[in-house]
């Protein structure tokens, strides 16, 4: 003859205080990620590829402490949106801000396109609008440069010649790191609720009961 009992699944109450902490433990790598990869952009000014590189890590760690947080993958896939502005933001607000801070400014005219008979990686020659040849060119990747030959504009190019040089328009760190807060308080926006949703899920799930038969 069996008997039927109900008990709780194993694992026990989930603590809302502990879970609470850790909520606010996965908000802050959000902003370390953040924080420390703008340094690690400083630190290798030149090489854009370095702070990609631990940025893509860091957001993934940051998406898959999401998936435990809400113990589910949809909160966890919304952060990657956040995560692609933090990226951004975080890679060229460095470089900006150098040539923001230090670039030293130049009128010329573009006389060249090195993809003009075809191609799409355009490096413009540039001629100063007093008369001479610029040392750097202008590079563009893509196949719709803001720019062609014969036109004029204001550059910025770094005295130290370690960031590239770039159109004055295009320097403007204030919307970098304006891009990157509006990164972090989107992770810390879908962080709150997906806390508060994976300490209910677990909680259930912790007071479950589970049919067990006694011989």
């Amino acid at each position: 003859m069996s008997a039927v009992s109900m008990t709780k699944s194993q694992g026990g109450a989930v603590g809302r205080g502990a879970y609470f902490l850790f909520t606010l433990a996965v908000v802050g790598v959000g902003w370390l990620v953040a924080a420390l990869n703008t340094g690690i952009a400083y630190l290798a000014l030149g090489m854009d590829v370095v702070p990609i590189v631990t940025g893509l890590i860091g957001c993934l760690v940051f998406v898959v402490l999401m998936r435990f947080l809400h113990h589910a993958w949809w909160l966890a896939a919304l952060s990657v949106l956040p995560a692609v502005f933090v990226l951004v933001g975080s890679v060229q607000y460095a470089p900006e801000a150098a040539l923001d801070h230090r670039g030293v400014r130049a009128d010329v005219r573009i006389t060249a396109d090195s993809a003009a008979a075809g191609g799409t990686n355009h490096r413009f020659t540039l001629t100063r609008a007093s008369g001479g040849a610029f040392e750097e060119t202008l590079d563009y990747a893509g196949s719709n440069p803001d720019w062609e030959v014969g036109d004029r504009l204001t550059v910025v190019s770094d005295p130290e010649g370690v960031v590239p040089l770039e159109a004055a328009s295009d320097v403007d760190p204030g919307g970098r790191l304006a891009t990157l807060v509006m990164g972090v308080v989107g992770w810390t926006a879908l962080a709150l609720p997906a806390g508060r949703r994976g300490f209910v899920r677990r909680r259930a799930r912790a007071d479950a009961p589970t049919v067990q038969d006694a011989g």
